[in-house]
């Protein structure tokens, strides 16, 4: 919000309470008019094609697609890529490489209770660079959080660029 380089931002989520938690955590009450204006939070998903989606120039799925049934990945796929295709697009999700320096993460579990699936450095990778090919976009990938010499970052990212 503090970016002023930023026109509109648009926060979407499946969870009305979830919206409703951001709305009160950005004090969005409290804000000035024309600050207000810039931000919006909205119900969606992102398995379903979504007009209000098209036209930005950049989107961030931030430990998103972990929480998606692997079915709807192609989905949310078209959705993001083929459909409202933003100039650069950023994903992060958990590098399950990483989970075992958790003692408190028992052997086969999950971090969330919600989370589909969680993904070793290399199969994100051969799903990013797959996704990036089939729609005309580059992909780099950066650490989120300190790496572990073996294991790498806690969470891992995607960045796409076209």
């Amino acid at each position: 919000m503090e970016e002023r380089q930023f026109d509109e931002i648009v926060g979407m989520d499946v969870s009305y309470r979830t919206l409703q938690f951001a709305s009160e955590r950005l004090g969005l009450e409290r804000l000035a008019p024309t600050q207000r204006r810039r931000i919006n939070l909205i119900h969606g998903s992102l398995v379903y094609r979504d007009a209000r989606l098209a036209g930005f120039d950049a989107a961030a799925l931030v430990e998103v697609i972990e929480h998606l049934d692997r079915a709807r990945l192609a989905t949310c796929e078209r959705v993001v890529f083929e459909f409202a295709q933003p100039s650069c697009v950023i994903v992060t999700t958990p590098n399950a490489e990483y989970n075992v320096n958790w003692a408190t993460l028992p052997a086969g579990q999950f971090r969330h209770k919600d989370h589909r699936f969680e993904w070793t450095r290399s199969e994100f990778a051969a799903w990013a660079n797959s996704i990036a090919s089939r729609h005309g976009y580059t992909v780099g990938f950066q650490p989120v959080g300190e790496p572990h010499p073996v294991t790498g970052p806690p969470t891992q990212m995607a960045v796409f660029t076209r």
